[in-house]
């Protein structure tokens, strides 16, 4: 129907039995050709949120709890991050509206409880500060101005009440590829520009920051060197195809290299404030818990008579878990569910 009859795409491609390719990123760039494609987009989003939440999470309850409980692993992610399993709560979706929907049906185990949800925000970026020193990104934070919008400023060379919005969306997707060795391939793909115009942005990014480039060169050179990378605490990744002969491998031991250290010094400042404000929660004999971690996000059910108390804990204990030069920022919500408080 999308390509014999309607030919929204002339030059499309086919799988090994012959049939039309038609994945996400396929029709997605196709949707603005005809309703249809959107339409089925839109049921396949439908389809899946119903078969893996809506119909799954109730068959998950605990008959003795009346309750879910997920299953944390701590050496399961080599980034040293805790990963979730049964049911897997770190994937419950926040991007799309109807995805966020889900998260309406998480709530508390009383009726006087609510949800309180602390965040740290933009903590990988503030960790590339802090490991790169670099002199443009520690000032932006220290200024407390929006990181995206002072990066674009610096990448374009224009005022920072001057950048648009396209300018600050292109700007956040290279600062947070960079984090992941992102290509300028990658980041023409993920921006929808030409390449050229990708590498030329990339090129002004590591001339602003001049500090991150020497930092991700030198992480590089000294994996090489050890076999492995280390986090602000010492933890190490052994990465083995480091000196690969083969380019593709190398490469990807290289991205990782440069990643590894960053989000392994994430994972390991919640894992540090997780177990401070347990034992504070304890000292102060509160009857409130902490149920879930999701990457960089707490989540507590509390007594509303608590909110203070665990407002005090979680804003000294998150941002002072690991000392840092670079200000660490927190952010707190709360609410009768997990969508309002997030």
């Amino acid at each position: 129907m999308l390509f014999d009859k309607l030919q929204l795409d002339p030059k499309a491609k086919k799988t090994k039995t012959g049939q039309y390719k038609t994945g996400e990123d396929v029709l997605s760039a196709l949707a603005h050709k005809s309703d249809i494609v959107q339409d089925i987009l839109d049921f396949r989003q439908y389809q899946k949120l119903k078969s893996t939440y809506v119909d799954a999470l109730p068959t998950l309850i605990n008959p003795n709890t009346g309750l879910i409980h997920t299953s944390y692993n701590q050496a399961v992610a080599a980034t040293g991050r805790l990963s979730s399993t049964n049911p897997n709560l770190q994937n419950i979706p926040i991007r799309t509206e109807k995805g966020r929907e889900v998260r309406k049906a998480f709530i508390p185990r009383e009726e006087e409880n609510i949800i309180l949800s602390a965040d740290y925000s933009q903590i990988e970026l503030r960790i590339m500060a802090e490991l790169s020193q670099d002199e443009h990104m520690l000032e932006a934070f220290a200024l407390g101005q929006d990181i995206h919008r002072a990066t674009a400023a610096k990448v374009y060379g224009v005022d920072i009440d001057q950048v648009t919005a396209d300018q600050r969306r292109n700007a956040k997707a290279v600062n947070f590829g960079i984090i992941y060795g992102q290509s300028a391939f990658g980041l023409s793909q993920s921006l929808g520009i030409p390449r050229k115009e990708a590498a030329d942005i990339i090129e002004q990014y590591f001339n602003q920051y001049k500090g991150i480039k020497q930092y991700m060169s030198k992480v590089v050179e000294t994996a090489k060197e050890n076999g492995y990378v280390e986090t602000i605490l010492k933890r190490r990744r052994y990465l083995r195809d480091i000196n690969s002969a083969n380019m593709t491998v190398r490469g990807f031991a290289e991205r990782n290299a440069i990643n590894a250290p960053i989000q392994g010094s994430a994972a390991d400042m919640i894992k540090v404030a997780m177990i401070n404000i347990q034992k504070d929660i304890e000292d102060q004999g509160l009857k409130g818990k902490m149920i879930m971690q999701v990457h960089d996000e707490l989540v507590f059910d509390i007594p509303e008579k608590e909110l203070d108390a665990f407002k005090n804990i979680i804003l000294h204990r998150m941002p002072t878990a690991i000392p840092m030069r670079v200000p660490i920022v927190v952010e707190i919500g709360i609410g009768k569910n997990w969508l309002e408080a997030h």
